[in-house]
């Protein structure tokens, strides 16, 4: 079991249009450690600044000030290729619709991370996937085009995809959204028993106060800050 923290942010703040007269802070201050195994909801209402936050913590854009260090290492000095190498090793993605490649098998779908990140593909690359289409119950339809998948199936998918990296830290932003309640129920088990087993953090961010009532722990982003945790 990893121990530590996976995630670690002090001081975030990020402004838009800077220097210009409609220069807009959006987060202001934000202090956050997320440690290995943690399974948080992050919530708050529309326009909160939660999906802002993500998009920095998923290093798909920079703070205007403050520190964000993942696994230790501060990521606010890096340069972009750093940034994505960190990015496609560290950290794995769900977001609430899949973004699978439709007319690739559930196999082919999973291998992409590792194909992406290689070059090549491989048995031991064919293997991995193999695994972790097993451990979210898609042998089934392991040859099966993503687009003959029904959307929980499409999900599971895509949390297989998420882990193909081995990431420490999975950001699942409203992945049951689109789903029906039997299917996101599944889906948020699945993530749970990443969490558990892996030891893999989880910031979930939904709407859905059932599925945050479940989490371990809850962070709400209320204009711009975390207003409980």
């Amino acid at each position: 079991m990893l121990n530590g923290p996976v995630l670690e942010l002090q001081g975030i703040r990020k402004s838009f249009n800077l220097g210009a007269d409609n220069e807009t802070e959006v987060l202001h201050g934000i202090d956050l450690r997320i440690n290995h195994g943690d399974f948080c909801a992050v919530i708050g209402p529309s326009g909160s600044g939660k999906s802002t936050l993500l998009n920095i913590v998923g290093l798909l854009d920079r703070p205007s000030s403050g520190s964000l260090r993942i696994d230790g290492r501060e990521t606010t000095v890096l340069n972009d290729a750093q940034r994505t190498h960190l990015r496609g090793h560290r950290i794995g993605f769900v977001f609430q619709y899949h973004h699978l490649l439709s007319a690739f098998s559930a196999l082919e779908n999973v291998m992409m991370p590792l194909y992406a990140d290689r070059g090549f593909r491989d048995a031991p690359m064919r293997e991995r996937a193999a695994g972790l289409l097993d451990s979210v119950g898609m042998t089934p339809w392991l040859h099966a085009p993503a687009n003959r998948l029904s959307g929980g199936q499409q999900q599971r998918v895509a949390v297989a995809r998420a882990l193909a990296m081995r990431p420490g830290l999975i950001l699942a932003d409203e992945p049951t959204g689109n789903l029906d309640t039997k299917s996101a129920d599944g889906v948020f088990e699945l993530l749970r028993k990443v969490c558990q087993e892996q030891s893999t953090a989880v910031l979930f961010v939904t709407h859905n106060p059932l599925l945050s009532a479940r989490c371990d722990r809850t962070i709400e982003v209320v204009d711009g800050r975390i207003s409980a945790d």
